[in-house]
């Protein structure tokens, strides 16, 4: 199976290895990655911010540039629901971009849905010893992967896994949400942090970037010693 990586703003600026541990994961398995070049930004901080002319416009340029593609893989969930979900409502007047739209949200998934769904695994080979406990982002719910993260961190061997209280409750991030709202942001990162130094563990592991920095920087301002990983830096690992 061959699949272009989709690697996100985030992962392409901040979270390289995020990128490298993707491809690296997805070959051990058997799948041929590409990387298209042209891609920049999905538009989703735009169409949070209300700039809909702005979103569609690198809507077309995404669409544009897998078109050629197969199957589009992308380590972030957050980037995975723009989109999947976000990609054809902006086209709602514009038949023929609204096909394209659906047609590249059809054969578009997040990196978890990929493996368990898709390719149909759980067990990735991965090694990685140590405690870890999980964030759950918050577009996965609305990408319906509500397990698929946790059933791939159970299988790896070595790692002790900790669930996490109000695992599913939003870091506070949101992209542009902790900057319009930064108390409220503040308030519910500090909570987020809270639950995971409770754990005791020595990782907490999430799917998306932002979620990584906003915990991230929290437990580093509190002098915590819990590192955040992305879930392909985990699975990855042999």
């Amino acid at each position: 199976m061959k699949v272009s990586l989709l690697v996100t703003c985030l992962g392409d600026a901040l979270f390289p290895d995020v990128g490298t541990a993707t491809v690296r994961l997805l070959r051990r398995l058997g799948v041929e990655v590409d990387f298209p070049a042209a891609q920049t930004c999905c538009g989703q901080p735009h169409f949070n911010s209300g700039y809909a002319d702005d979103a569609r416009s690198l809507a077309r340029h995404t669409i544009q540039t897998f078109s050629g593609s197969g199957k589009v893989v992308i380590p972030s969930g957050s980037c995975a629901a723009m989109v999947k979900l976000e990609y054809p409502k902006l086209f709602h007047d514009h038949p023929v971009w609204r096909r394209r739209a659906e047609e590249l949200a059809a054969r578009t998934h997040e990196l978890s849905d990929f493996l368990v769904n898709v390719l149909g695994v759980e067990d990735v080979g991965a090694k990685f010893a140590g405690r870890a406990t999980y964030h759950m982002a918050c577009h996965l719910r609305g990408l319906g992967l509500l397990t698929e993260p946790e059933r791939l961190l159970r299988r790896v061997r070595d790692l002790e896994y900790v669930p996490l209280e109000r695992a599913d409750e939003c870091c506070g991030f949101g992209g542009s949400f902790s900057v319009r709202y930064p108390e409220i942001s503040g308030a519910m990162v500090r909570d987020k942090a809270t639950f995971i130094e409770k754990t005791g563990v020595d990782i907490v592991v999430a799917t998306d970037s932002g979620c990584l920095m906003n915990i991230g920087g929290c437990l580093h301002r509190r002098g915590g010693a819990v590192r955040t990983m992305h879930l392909a830096e985990v699975l990855e690992k042999t």
